[in-house]
């Protein structure tokens, strides 16, 4: 009797254990020099194009950064430093997601504290909701339901 209770329980976490250790490995940046190219090359955008980015893009500039990534890599520079060097020469709108300073912040924070705000808000209010007491009935209220019920009853 007692097996049947904790198995679900033992199964969920399994499936949570395997499913956290699926991203963590998933997650782990590769270090070889063309999955770096790639990834950078899908992180910045076009400068000509809209809303493309480098890897995407057939245009003169996108073709031109990514012949520079791989040799920026081969002479030993780092990510953010190949970002910086794009970010210097074009600015900001090269990078397709916000920084983590400044006003990228608040890009990347804004919507999750509306989220946030918004589930706290409707728990709130569903709390409030079911404590408000329920109406209790008055004589009358039994009087009318003991003789609609009677009246169904005759039929």
């Amino acid at each position: 009797m007692k097996r049947a209770r904790w198995w679900p329980w033992a199964a969920l976490a399994l499936v949570v254990i395997v499913t956290v250790v699926a991203l963590i490995v998933r997650s782990r940046p590769s270090t070889s020099a063309a999955a770096r190219a790639d990834r950078l090359e899908q992180q910045l955008a076009c400068p000509v194009c809209e809303g493309q980015s480098v890897a995407d893009s057939n245009s003169f500039e996108a073709r031109s950064i990514r012949t520079e990534i791989p040799q920026f890599i081969a002479q030993g520079q780092t990510d953010a430093q190949i970002r910086a060097y794009y970010v210097a020469r074009y600015g900001d709108r090269i990078l397709l997601s916000p920084s983590n300073t400044g006003l990228g912040v608040i890009a990347w924070g804004l919507p999750a504290l509306v989220l946030v705000l918004g589930g706290a808000g409707i728990v709130i209010a569903l709390r409030r909701w079911s404590r408000t007491p329920r109406l209790t009935a008055t004589a009358d209220d039994e009087a009318i339901v003991a003789s609609a019920r009677e009246a169904s009853h005759e039929d």
